[in-house]
């Protein structure tokens, strides 16, 4: 019963559809199996699924219950020394105040480490105090070395033989866990299979939100069955009208929902894409509004290339439409391709994909492209490097936007309950939440000991700390109570 919903390429896998663990149709949607799997790569694909971020450790523990800690553990981070971490630890070391640190890591994190005698003047430090200039020194050194190891946010490995002969595997910090002590490109060069169990506020909202519908309105729901493409539901976001909706609530969002008008699912999952460093730096947001409008023609220098850029009127917005065009305009054979998207998604993409640069070029020149526009194709694809997304990923946040837009709209009471209930999450505040519900004509009455519900896995959360639970309340809360007492809560039941 933990609401869940696969992204990135586990959301191309036709399997991963039939097996429940990503709501999007990979064949409707024609998504690129390759981003998943191909001939040509020599390790497991890579599977990420997020889950309700109140019930995600019942995951987490449900898999080391099951494989055993011989055989599952979680992948570590290792952290390395950046900017203004080096700055501070160096000058602590070195002998300097905080207030002396916090001043040095300001003007350091603002000019790098090229900080010059009149800079120092201005933040009030001397450029001729040794100490100073040591911490300087130091930290350029630091850069980039380790300091301490972290949990991943949510990579498992499993194994089949006992991973502990594999790789040295430690207790973590947090009660319950056991990592190994090799980060994620580790497990990649020797090819173990890692699964990404993620969390996510909103899958929590949805769930309760559901559940409230089912018992107040009769009505059993899920992500796989909400009514699609809703008019009424595109209406609303025409107006910008997503306050508390996953993903396109923020004010750039917002801003960008009235010019772009979706009006069908696939412009939700652009919509998503759009705003996003990626394509801001690649130059992509405005070309493709304005050809979404008609005040630009949309060309394609072939019918290959149309097949691949149709959807997105001839802008290359996602990850696999650089691997189709990587295929198709410059002869890339999947497993190149993907080497290609590998870059394009690493933390030092921008470094990572100049070698890929003259065998793109001249493959599409060699294919009758004129250079001129592969090289616009490829600067296309170095604003990847600045957090682009994947098609199948926008796709599987889509899916959780429009569902959060249809209950706002239809049953905005229950929606804004749940989002209440899942506090803290998403970006606004819950005095926030309550006024644009009240702006939707909703009446919003005070909590009352006598009527109002309660949630009762977070009270069982609070009572592992022996917290006791009152109970005030009349018949309507004896049955949470003898759940309780069920499951060995203390109780005090006292009476109005």
């Amino acid at each position: 019963g933990i609401l869940c919903q696969g992204r990135g390429s586990a959301a191309n896998s036709a399997v991963c559809y039939a097996l429940g663990i990503t709501a999007i149709d990979p064949v409707r949607m024609g998504l690129l199996f390759e981003r998943f799997l191909s001939m040509e790569r020599r390790e497991p694909p890579d599977i990420d699924v997020d889950f309700e971020h109140e019930r995600r450790e019942e995951v987490l523990q449900y898999v080391y219950a099951k494989h055993g800690r011989q055989k599952a553990g979680m992948v570590c981070e290792v952290i390395c020394y950046r900017g203004r971490l080096a700055l501070r630890e160096a000058g602590k070391s070195l002998g300097l105040s905080l207030d002396q640190v916090d001043r040095l890591s300001r003007v350091a994190s603002a000019h790098g480490f090229q900080v010059t005698p009149d800079v120092l003047k201005e933040a009030g430090l001397s450029p001729t105090d040794g100490r100073v200039l040591r911490t300087l020194s130091v930290a350029k050194e630091l850069e980039g070395v380790p300091r301490h190891l972290s949990i991943h946010v949510g990579g498992f490995v499993m194994t089949r033989e006992p991973l502990v002969d594999l790789v040295p595997v430690e207790n973590a910090a947090m009660p319950g866990r056991t990592v190994i002590q090799w980060e994620k490109d580790d497990i990649n060069a020797v090819g173990l299979l890692k699964v990404d169990l993620l969390a996510l506020g909103m899958l929590t909202a949805l769930s309760k939100c559901f559940a409230l519908i089912r018992e107040h309105h009769g009505r059993d729901l899920s992500l796989a069955t909400v009514p699609p493409e809703d008019p009424k539901v595109y209406d609303m976001l025409c107006e910008a009208d997503t306050v508390g909706v996953f993903q396109i609530e923020s004010r750039a969002q917002m801003n960008m929902l009235p010019r772009l008008r979706p009006r069908e699912f696939y412009d939700l999952v652009v919509q998503i894409a759009l705003i996003r460093p990626g394509p801001i730096v690649g130059n992509m947001v405005h070309p493709y509004l304005r050809r979404r409008h008609g005040q630009e023609p949309v060309t394609y220098p072939s019918d290959a290339v149309r097949g691949i850029l149709q959807k997105t009127l001839g802008v290359p917005l996602f990850q696999e439409q650089a691997m189709r065009l990587a295929m198709v305009a410059a002869g890339f054979s999947a497993g190149e391709a993907d080497g290609l998207r590998r870059a394009l998604s690493h933390k030092h993409a921008e470094e990572r994909i100049l070698p890929y640069r003259g065998r793109f070029v001249e493959g599409c020149e060699a294919r009758g492209y004129a250079r001129p526009q592969a090289e616009e194709w490829f600067n296309h694809f170095r604003g990847f490097a600045h957090y682009g997304f994947p098609e199948s990923h926008s796709a599987s946040f889509a899916l959780i936007a429009y569902a959060s837009s249809w209950l706002k709209c239809h049953y905005p009471a229950a929606f804004t309950a749940a989002l209440l209930n899942s506090q803290p999450m998403g970006f606004y505040a819950p005095h926030t939440l309550v006024a644009d519900v009240q702006r939707h004509g909703v009446e919003v009455r005070p909590v009352d000991v006598r009527r109002s519900s309660w949630d009762l896995e977070r009270a069982l959360e609070f009572s592992k700390a022996d917290v006791v639970v009152d109970f005030t309340g009349p018949e309507a809360s004896l049955a949470h109570a003898k759940t309780c007492a069920a499951r060995g809560v203390p109780l005090v039941v006292g009476s109005t």
